[in-house]
């Protein structure tokens, strides 16, 4: 009595023969994540964090320019707050798997939307920031990352007297003019396009797979819902990312 119950072992996917072939004979892999991956390890949408104390706040005031502008404390506190969030979460199963299959691949670009910092800290290490870091922070005016800053104020200045501010894409911004180019170049020149835990309602980012599927590539969308990318995609496979990557990975070909 009373004996040890082992975790539950998830279900054996169904991966299509043909998408392990594919994978086998590939040189270039082009990868894209959303919040999907993060809320694995436990850290909510933008929208969803908006609980608590921060419940009464519109995303306005808080993740555009104006926002910052009218109330810079206000919204440098409450990219704090989301700072100390992730920091208490890990990397999950699905990011490992991804930062093994780069070693797998002589061509591999992660392109991600997330701004947590996870795949890296998995040990990713070709990541494209579409929407940036919530880890780093720049100055607001001239829009360069500062490492070192002095703690106290709320925000802290940067040293030519102007705010700053983290090191993400607000509403109404532009997306990294060089992110944007390399993942687009990742996405002509892919032979295998994966999607993963992307709602493909967010542009620029959701026309990636249907470039990579115009100039000839895979497209593989692994999600546990169905998305507008669906029904394009070459191959789906439903579920979390930390169950259907790791299952994909044993059985793809091992490095070179």
């Amino acid at each position: 009595m009373g004996g040890r119950h082992e975790p539950e072992r998830p279900m054996p996917l169904a991966i299509p023969p043909e998408l392990i072939a594919r994978l086998a004979g590939a040189q270039r892999i082009a990868v894209l994540t959303g919040a999907g991956i993060s809320a694995e390890s436990g850290i909510p949408t933008f929208r969803d964090a908006l609980t608590g104390l921060w419940a009464r706040y519109d995303p306005l005031q808080l993740a555009t320019p104006e926002g910052f502008a009218r109330d810079p404390a206000l919204v440098w506190d409450w990219y704090a707050e989301r700072r100390r969030r992730i920091a208490q979460v890990q990397p999950n199963l699905g990011h490992l798997a991804l930062a093994q299959m780069e070693q797998r691949y002589p061509h591999f670009t992660l392109v991600t939307q997330n701004v947590d910092g996870l795949h890296q800290r998995a040990g990713s290490r070709t990541v494209i920031e579409l929407h940036g870091n919530i880890g780093r922070v720049k100055c607001s005016r001239e829009l360069t990352v500062v490492a070192a800053y002095a703690e106290g104020e709320s925000p802290p200045r940067c040293p030519c007297g102007a705010w700053l501010r983290p090191d993400v894409v607000w509403f109404g911004e532009l997306l990294p003019e060089q992110a944007m180019e390399q993942a687009e170049a990742a996405a002509r020149n892919c032979e295998v396009f994966f999607t993963i835990g992307t709602s493909a309602e967010v542009y620029p980012a959701a026309e990636l797979p249907m470039t990579a599927r115009a100039a000839g590539a895979a497209v593989v969308e692994i999600n546990p819902d169905k998305t507008p990318l669906t029904r394009h995609a070459h191959f789906v496979l439903h579920g979390p990312a930390g169950v259907v990557l790791p299952q994909l990975l044993a059985r793809m070909p091992a490095a070179a």
